[in-house]
């Protein structure tokens, strides 16, 4: 294809200041209806999950809105040759158990990801619940129908490959798009990481390492924690800390409680009405918020549990050799001492790096993964 050049804008980086600007970037998307993301390749099914549906009209007519992956299955969403970035990820899960759903993402034809996560924890929302939890943030959402969408940036220079594994012994059926742009990325982009942990429950006085092993240069970007509370009180006392590059016993950045670092304050309690008691608030910003909180219903529903996201777009913490992020789990004794906690609690951490193989703590398996 030939066109020409208007200017040097690259397309990446998108933003309200930058939307007016022209660029020779090219748009490309993958689904189940474009599996390679190939220029005028969409709709052309002629199998797929909803072939039968239409059988009257023919090719065209929505034959692949989806794919099944059956129980243990890898399947490989997108493989993306060149030089550019994916830009937003959409998927709808229709599954039974989204903790068993494994995202993975690797850069320049590595065998090992830089991304590794249920997709449950990576679009920051883990916990299974009987209502819907509304997410709205800038870099991730949970809308009406399960539907999950990511608006990180990840640019790639060689080779991009996205897979999602099954853990579950059943198929599940997913519906997903990756819109992405081929075009020239700057030598200074860092590629996006992810790493997924979890401790059930946390050994008695020893703090959360959310992030460890974090080798070379870059910045990090978020944290989602999805917080299961085995103790009565308040429970979010403790400080995030951030060892930078050289810090060793002590960090150069520490936070003053948990809920203060997900931007909340006083314990996330508030009351909904003026006549309602005081009581956990969800919410949703583009930069922090808890949009999932379970409440005991006095049956099976017996622990609190918090889904919480932070995400460090205007503010991200940068260094030069190496990173390691912990917090802790603390709550209070009848004496107004501090308790520390033995939560179950599962970390995201979100980072970009110089390189494309960040190294990664060990996956959980499946039955250490599970909540239910």
């Amino acid at each position: 294809m030939s066109f020409s050049k208007v200017n040097n804008f690259n397309g990446l980086g998108m933003n309200q200041g930058n939307l007016s600007q022209l660029s020779n970037a090219l748009s490309r998307s993958i689904s189940a209806e474009n599996f390679t993301g190939e220029a005028g390749k969409g709709g052309m099914a002629t199998e797929g999950v909803n072939a039968a549906c239409a059988v009257n009209l023919g090719q065209g007519w929505k034959i692949s809105p989806a794919i099944d992956i059956q129980g243990g299955e890898t399947f490989t969403l997108a493989n993306i040759d060149g030089m550019g970035a994916i830009q937003h990820i959409w998927m709808t899960p229709a599954g039974r158990h989204n903790r068993f759903y494994i995202l993975r993402i690797y850069y320049e034809n590595s065998e090992t990801p830089a991304v590794e996560c249920p997709i449950c924890d990576f679009f920051a929302m883990a916990w299974p619940d009987n209502k819907f939890s509304p997410l709205n943030s800038l870099m991730v959402t949970h809308n009406p129908g399960s539907a999950y969408n990511c608006y990180w940036e990840m640019p790639f220079r060689k080779n991009c490959r996205i897979t999602l594994t099954n853990l579950d012994s059943e198929k599940m059926r997913l519906y997903y798009q990756i819109d992405y742009v081929l075009t020239e990325v700057p030598e200074d982009c860092g590629y996006f990481c992810a790493s997924f942990r979890r401790v059930n429950p946390l050994p008695y006085k020893e703090v959360l390492t959310i992030a460890d092993n974090i080798e070379g240069q870059g910045h990090y970007v978020g944290t989602y924690l999805a917080w299961q509370v085995n103790n009565c009180k308040w429970w979010g006392e403790g400080e995030i800390k951030f060892y930078i590059d050289d810090d060793q016993d002590f960090p150069t950045i520490c936070g003053t409680g948990t809920e203060d670092y997900f931007c909340g304050s006083y314990d996330f309690k508030a009351k909904l009405t003026p006549t309602s008691e005081v009581q956990y608030c969800e919410y949703s910003t583009p930069y922090a918020g808890m949009p999932q909180v379970i409440r005991p219903d006095g049956l099976y529903n017996s622990q609190q549990r918090f889904g919480m996201y932070r995400w460090h777009v205007c503010d991200p913490i940068r260094f030069r050799e190496k990173l390691r992020v912990t917090i802790q789990a603390l709550g209070w004794r009848n004496d107004w001492t501090y308790l520390p906690l033995q939560d179950d609690i599962s970390a995201t951490a979100f980072f970009y790096l110089d390189k494309p193989t960040p190294k990664l703590p060990d996956f959980p398996d499946k039955d250490y993964l599970e909540i239910i």
